[in-house]
C-alpha cells in the first residue's frame, strides 16, 4: 500500500504536466492561426481597396459606389450617389485612411468644394 500512493501521485502529476505541455502548444497554435488571418486580412483589404477606384457613400443613397474622377468633390459625389431622403442631410462624415473628420451639412450645402481622395468612405446622417 505505501507504493501506491506514491505512484498514484506520480501518475497525477504526469498527466498535469501532460495537459499543462497540451494547452500551452494549443495556445501557441491558435496565436499562430490568428497573426496569419490578420496578415490575410490585411493583404485581402490592400487588393480590395486597389480594385475600387472610387468612393463609398454610406446612408440614403440610391448608388453607394461612385466612380474616381480626377478633381471629385463630396458635392459631386453625393450628386452621383443620389441622396434619397427629402430633407437636407445633417451630417456629414468623410473618412480618409483611417482618419475620420466629420464636417456640417450646410458646408456641403452653401457650395463649399471638399476635395475627394480615391479610397473615401462618405457618411450621410439625415
Amino acid at each position: 500500500m505505501v507504493f501506491k500512493l506514491p505512484m498514484q501521485i506520480f501518475a497525477v502529476i504526469l498527466i498535469l504536466l501532460l495537459v499543462a505541455t497540451s494547452c500551452s502548444t494549443r495556445t501557441k497554435q491558435l496565436e499562430a492561426q490568428h497573426a496569419l488571418l490578420v496578415q490575410q486580412n490585411a493583404a485581402l483589404q490592400k487588393q480590395l481597396a486597389a480594385s475600387l477606384k472610387g468612393v463609398t457613400i454610406i446612408g440614403p443613397v440610391e448608388n453607394s459606389f461612385v466612380p474616381w474622377v480626377a478633381g471629385l468633390t463630396l458635392a459631386q459625389a453625393v450628386a452621383t450617389a443620389n441622396y434619397l431622403e427629402p430633407d437636407e442631410p445633417k451630417e456629414i462624415t468623410i473618412t480618409r485612411q483611417g482618419e475620420t473628420a466629420t464636417l456640417d451639412a450646410q458646408a456641403l450645402l452653401s457650395g463649399a468644394a471638399v476635395p475627394l481622395e480615391m479610397g473615401d468612405v462618405i457618411e450621410i446622417k439625415p
